[in-house]
């Protein structure tokens, strides 16, 4: 990061949107270790462009995401790329933990008795920060994960590694286009703790360095070179 302009601490069960604008870069840190963050991304000048999972994974020939990664649009346009990574792993296949399961799982609490002690879970939290754009529940697609980490056994059934993301492990992302950015702290949809889990996560926001030729992201994967092409293009207005 260039420069960093703004720090901001998201506790657990918890949830935000902002635009991010090209050349910016946010970086997240686990604070306390074993946190997961749910994150979707859309276009905000045209809000049916947003994250597509499997465009993502298949054309960087990847199950996982990691340093030198980019997310891509719908539109085969780069949302951002990893350009800093602690951990080698962020999954984007596992969705969302929903009311049903947590209430199952942890027991039903609601902001209204519980307040900060309540069991907020990734669904419901990104219907509310997608109301506030005019989107809704028809609009949800598959998030990434960050610091989270699943493995498959011999007969395909995955489940969360724990331990994998230590206290202080962080991820940084540089924004390609300026970007609607989703995101909330609630526990991933394969997390078996006894308990709910409440792990906060720090928040920077910063100017990236200018992206140079040789740019690692840029050149992970041939296929992100049309992906940065693809957002020339686009910023050109063509």
């Amino acid at each position: 990061m260039q420069s960093s302009f703004y720090t901001t601490r998201l506790p657990g069960a918890a949830h935000w949107s902002l635009i991010m604008r090209r050349g910016t870069e946010m970086r997240l840190t686990d604070l306390n270790g074993g946190g997961n963050v749910g994150m979707l991304f859309y276009n905000p000048h045209n809000l049916l462009e947003r994250y597509n999972a499997p465009d993502t994974l298949k054309c960087q020939h990847t199950f996982k995401l990691t340093h030198g990664n980019c997310l891509y649009s719908d539109m085969g346009r780069i949302f951002c790329s990893v350009v800093g990574d602690d951990l080698g792993w962020h999954e984007t296949v596992c969705g969302n933990v929903d009311a049903k399961t947590v209430k199952k799982r942890w027991g039903k609490r609601d902001y209204q008795n519980d307040r900060n002690d309540w069991h907020q879970n990734g669904h419901d939290a990104f219907l509310v920060e997608l109301t506030k754009y005019g989107l809704g529940r028809a609009d949800l697609a598959a998030n990434v994960n960050w610091f989270s980490k699943v493995a498959a056994d011999m007969d395909g059934n995955l489940s969360l590694v724990p331990g994998h993301s230590p206290a202080g492990s962080s991820v940084h992302l540089r924004f390609e286009m300026e970007t609607l950015v989703l995101l909330h702290t609630c526990p991933h949809p394969l997390n078996q703790a006894e308990t709910y889990p409440y792990h906060a996560v720090e928040i920077e926001l910063g100017l990236a360095w200018p992206v140079a030729d040789d740019d690692y992201c840029k050149n992970f994967r041939p296929e992100n070179q049309r992906g940065f092409q693809n957002n020339a293009l686009y910023h050109l207005g063509a």
